[in-house]
């Protein structure tokens, strides 16, 4: 590990109010003479054009505080974690350097993991990966998805029968190292000394944020910039394509979905997933948990990093 502050880390459920913490927390440490900067831990707002349904952060809602990492990818780049955790390492690298704290903030747990840990991620093979492509194409992902669970069942727990690219990246991973997909996944050696903030809120109270957050998404022209990126090639891209809402509405532009439930598809999806996301999260039993409700809750944060040595 390099020396400078610790990396704090902003995780949570989608709707909790991670970016509104990160900037708050940014703003008390500036008020402290201690630079802080965001560096983007969501996985979806890694790509150009997907901003209103990513809830990327507008420029107002950045407030000033600098945000690395958004508008990396074009929508027909497959996402890589690998290249996305040599980027978010040499930026925190840089801010640390400069005694610059770096707020790592997202719900892509992967991502926070891989900037955090140590963790090994296998090599791809072309012509296995072609091979398996082809078996999706011609067999169904519940096919390969009833291999996998042969295979490697806590894989198969964890991935969605529907998602034919991560069954087939399990199945080339344990293809090539001749191990489950999920020992992959070993328990974390810090890389960076770290404070893991965790907002969460009740069950019900996010259910309603999910669906004023999608009304909010089609009143701010979310089905306009489908359409946009629809037009630059998002079908075409193995991972921008299936993401929440964008899946959706490309459904209700071919006649599968008329626009109502397009619209409601995209609330029961991202509870889901957020459901989901908070099981994913709550495994870190280093992750110190805040009800994102609580009226105090930049001083209560304020305070946990005060105690590990972060001024506030």
């Amino acid at each position: 590990m390099s020396g400078g502050p610790p990396v704090v880390a902003v995780v949570g459920p989608t709707a909790t109010g991670k970016t509104a913490l990160a900037v708050a927390l940014a703003h008390r440490l500036a008020d402290q003479g201690v630079g802080a900067e965001v560096v983007n831990a969501d996985s979806m707002q890694l790509y150009r054009g997907m901003d209103i349904g990513t809830a990327k952060p507008t420029v107002a809602e950045r407030d000033g505080v600098p945000h690395h990492l958004l508008d990396l990818w074009h929508v027909r780049e497959p996402a890589s974690v690998a290249e996305y955790r040599q980027r978010a390492r040499a930026e925190v690298d840089r801010l640390r350097a400069a005694g610059v704290v770096p707020l790592l903030v997202g719900g892509s747990g992967l991502y926070v993991r891989a900037v955090l840990d140590e963790l090994d991620f296998p090599g791809t093979d072309p012509v296995v990966r072609a091979r398996l492509t082809d078996e999706l194409a011609t067999e169904g992902a519940a096919v390969l998805h009833a291999r996998l669970a042969e295979l490697d069942p806590a894989a198969a727990t964890a991935i969605l029968p529907s998602n034919g690219r991560r069954v087939v990246r399990a199945l080339e991973v344990i293809e090539l190292t001749g191990q489950p997909f999920t020992a992959r996944l070993p328990e974390p050696t810090a890389h960076y000394p770290a404070v893991t903030v965790g907002l969460d809120r009740e069950p019900a109270e996010l259910d309603e944020r999910v669906a004023r957050r999608v009304d909010a998404m089609w009143a701010a022209g979310f089905v306009e910039e489908v359409s946009a990126l629809d037009a630059d090639g998002l079908r075409e891209g193995p991972t921008a394509s299936r993401a929440l809402g964008y899946a959706q509405v490309l459904q209700q532009f071919d006649g599968q979905l008329s626009a109502a439930e397009a619209r409601e598809r995209t609330v029961s999806t991202t509870r889901r997933f957020v459901r989901r996301q908070r099981s994913w999260f709550r495994r870190d039993t280093a992750t110190t948990w805040f009800d994102a409700a609580r009226p105090d809750l930049v001083d209560a944060v304020g305070a946990l990093l005060a105690d590990r040595t972060i001024e506030l």
